[in-house]
């Protein structure tokens, strides 16, 4: 009898939607609140990977991994969205006093 692995199949797609969901809320975050709020993606990719450390449950330890570095490469994503809006490639928000 063969018996599956479907662990691997598991991560793929968590992986997937977790950098999925990091694509439009870097978008979302540069809008609104500009690279001032680079630091809370900093906190939450320590937090993740301080979770992905004790978490003795291997699937989810690697998610936390991959969520934590998502979280890291969003720092530089917000960077790089704030040039994309200066280039005109995505709107600007206009401040209304």
């Amino acid at each position: 009898m063969i018996e599956l692995n479907f662990s691997g199949i598991v991560v793929g797609v968590c992986s997937f939607l977790i950098i999925g969901l990091f694509h439009p809320l870097v978008i979302k975050a540069e809008y609104y609140f500009g690279v001032r709020f680079w630091w809370v993606f900093l906190i939450m990719g320590l937090l993740g990977l301080a979770g992905s450390l004790f978490v003795t449950h291997q699937i989810l330890s690697v998610l936390l991994g991959v969520f934590a570095f998502s979280s890291f490469w969003g720092i530089r994503e917000m960077f790089e969205q704030r040039e994309r809006v200066r280039k005109g490639w995505y709107p600007k928000r206009e401040v209304k006093l």
